[in-house]
């Protein structure tokens, strides 16, 4: 038997093919649900929500009487986050449970935020409403109106030109200095530049008070400047020079460096690379530090206090006399017994955050798009580049052309004059 099995020819093993096309032989489509928010979970949020309100009610109203309404709200949310997890722990597993609860949670202390976000903008505006509706709050100084006067007389363009005055200088001193300094933190790096890190570091936390005592000693006390806008405008810088060399620094850090590699590469030198690469390429950053630090000074008051003097008629010229910001303007109105200059007080509060809304906005014209993108403009001037590119490029191959069929020519597809070859031409030994 063993022997007629060896004698036996092998059979190679075959395969049945499917028929192509029939319907009890394609696979069913499938249909994944990619969404993370299931109806379950909204049952869940809105029982959790039920059940600690509840909970709260019951322990505050019948078993232990409380006055505390942070109480309440803190007990209740946490409550609403434990009850949310109990429920969802019916249906899934423990790392998703965790999952969802650290969803909710970041979702609502970023719920919490906007709506605090919203109740300062709105409550500043609502009260500043009765002044900002009037004209003349928007052309007209203080001089010459007095605490009793109604809100159709007076205004805050002294703070207003005072405060956009006082800005430009700080922008002007701030921005060359900080940007310079960034770049030089990261192309030359050493002990001085890590000692210099460190400075920039600690100076981001120093009082506004201490810069504005610090202005007012030197320059005001040592060099004899008198109180004015300029001297406002350095104490200005001294507080928004940190944020902007910080906030460059570390977007100029994360270029990549392979860009810096193929420029060296190309034969560009370290000035041209950062001026061409590196800059352009972490522009949006660096237009996001300038605004960071434009935000932080345009709302001191300690130290335009201390420099600035104040002043209720407009001052247009910022290097002589005291001149008034909206930041110091809001301080002093607000701190008024009358109503009508408390309403101008908030009024000047609104008028800050336009300010702020309106330079947010120009710094996102200039420096939001991203490395690479152009403006319709560049992409035009591009456009008609490359077109005179091919013209002259057609224009050299018709010239060419004509030449070659010129007398004496050769075509430009044939082979060149015979010569002698480098095997007759041979030096000699």
């Amino acid at each position: 038997m063993t022997e007629l099995m060896k004698d036996a020819p092998v059979q190679p093993p075959t395969t049945v093919r499917p028929a192509v096309g029939a319907p009890e032989d394609a696979s069913p489509e499938v249909r994944r649900n990619t969404s993370t928010l299931h109806a379950s979970d909204l049952l869940a949020l809105a029982g959790a929500a039920v059940g600690s309100l509840a909970l709260t009610v019951l322990l505050f109203v019948w078993i232990a009487p409380f006055d505390s309404a942070l109480g309440f709200v803190v007990l209740a949310y946490v409550l609403f986050l434990g009850l949310y997890a109990a429920l969802v722990s019916f249906d899934e597993s423990g790392v998703t449970v965790r999952d969802k609860v650290a969803a909710v949670l970041w979702l609502s202390l970023a719920l919490v935020l906007l709506a605090a976000l919203v109740l300062v903008v709105g409550y500043t505006l609502w009260r500043g409403r009765p002044a900002l509706v009037h004209l003349n709050f928007f052309v007209e100084d203080m001089s010459s109106t007095g605490p009793l006067q109604p809100l159709s007389q007076g205004g805050v363009v002294h703070a207003i030109v005072g405060t956009l005055e006082q800005i430009a200088i700080a922008l002007v001193i701030t921005v060359p200095l900080g940007l310079a300094c960034a770049v030089f933190l990261n192309e030359v790096p050493g002990r001085y530049a890590r000692f210099v890190r460190t400075i920039v570091e600690a100076m981001t936390a120093l009082p506004s008070i201490v810069a504005g005592l610090f202005i007012y000693a030197t320059v005001i006390l040592i060099l004899g400047v008198d109180k004015s806008g300029f001297a406002a405008a350095l104490a200005i810088s001294v507080m928004m020079l940190p944020i902007v060399i910080r906030a460059a620094d570390v977007v100029i850090r994360l270029v990549p460096g392979s860009l810096r590699e193929a420029s060296y590469a190309l034969g560009a030198s370290q000035w041209r690379t950062v001026w061409t690469v590196v800059l352009p390429t972490a522009r949006s950053g660096l237009t996001t530090a300038v605004i960071l630090g434009t935000a932080r000074g345009i709302g001191e008051t300690s130290p335009v206090l201390l420099t600035s003097g104040l002043a209720t008629g407009l001052n247009a010229n910022p290097f002589s006399g005291p001149q008034v910001s909206l930041p110091l303007a809001t301080f002093g109105l607000v701190g008024s017994p009358q109503p009508s200059l408390i309403a101008r007080g908030f009024g000047s509060a609104a008028l800050l955050m336009v300010i702020v809304l309106m330079l947010f906005v120009v710094a996102r014209v200039i420096g939001g798009r991203g490395p690479g993108e152009l403006s319709r403009n560049q992409q035009h001037r591009r456009v008609v580049a490359s077109r005179r590119d091919a013209e002259r490029m057609a224009r050299r191959a018709r010239l060419r052309t004509q030449a070659a069929g010129a007398p004496g020519g050769f075509p430009a597809t044939a082979a060149p004059p015979p010569g002698p070859s480098d095997a007759s031409v041979r030096p000699p030994e």
